[in-house]
């Protein structure tokens, strides 16, 4: 190859290329197809006004089953029992709301990873437990722990409601991560106010119909999300429509 050839061979690749302009029609389907998926977009409301709410609900609804059903588990507690597993409820509950909080708001940077929050929440509890109470034989046992569960259940269904009320007001990304977080809130409610109200203070008996009951709320909000994704409800990105389409 000579001179010649390599400057026509450059000229060549510095020659802008002819295009026919879109015409107006095109251009105006084009802007349809846009705009077509286009909706208003309520501002979110501040993370401080969601976590606030959060913690405003578990606390009335912790409040209001222990009014109703008493708070004899602290006559039979020691201080340091009392203090320590309602010390650890309420840094689990912290931990959940604020992970909730920032599951709403697309983009936001997570501190603790939500996909192994509510594990981590369900371990430290558990270990709680075993720490601060005793392993007892019980001759009913199965027959206390349905009593409580039954109790429990009912406080834990009621504060899931507010709780997704409060969600609706967000941008939720994975339905089957938040709402495994949020059914274990809601559980948190009712494993809180049997701590507060039920005076058998067997290790066994906790950890199977108290915080048994979290745990099942965090599987059925799991079930509940997963089920949601799969049908396609949630935050879905703009489908765009075949070029074919546009002209």
């Amino acid at each position: 190859m000579n001179n010649d050839d390599v400057g026509e061979f450059v000229r060549s690749l510095n020659s802008p290329v002819p295009e026919d302009a879109p015409s107006p029609v095109t251009l105006r389907n084009i802007a349809e197809g846009i705009a077509t998926n286009l909706r208003p977009v309520r501002p979110v409301a501040p993370a401080g006004y969601f976590f606030g709410a959060f913690a405003g609900i578990f606390v009335s609804i912790v409040a209001l089953g222990v009014y109703r059903m008493g708070a004899f588990a602290i006559a039979v507690m020691t201080p340091l029992q009392t203090i320590a597993i309602l010390s650890a409820l309420a840094v689990s509950t912290g931990l959940l709301a604020y992970s909730l909080v920032h599951q709403m708001v697309p983009g936001s940077r997570h501190r603790i990873s939500p996909r192994l929050l509510p594990v981590g929440v369900g371990i430290l509890l558990t270990i709680a437990i075993a720490v601060l109470f005793q392993f007892k034989q019980e001759d009913n046992f199965w027959a206390l722990n349905w009593a409580c569960f039954r109790a429990g259940t009912p406080i834990a269904v009621l504060a899931a409601v507010p709780f997704w009320l409060m969600l609706c007001r967000g941008a939720i990304l994975s339905p089957s991560m938040t709402g495994a977080a949020t059914g274990l809130l809601a559980g948190l409610v009712g494993t809180s106010v049997l701590e507060i109200h039920c005076p058998n203070l067997d290790a066994g008996h906790i950890l199977v119909s108290h915080l048994g009951i979290a745990m099942l709320c965090a599987l059925a909000g799991l079930v509940i999300g997963w089920a949601a994704e799969v049908k396609g409800y949630g935050v879905k990105s703009p489908q765009r429509k075949p070029q074919g389409d546009l002209g």
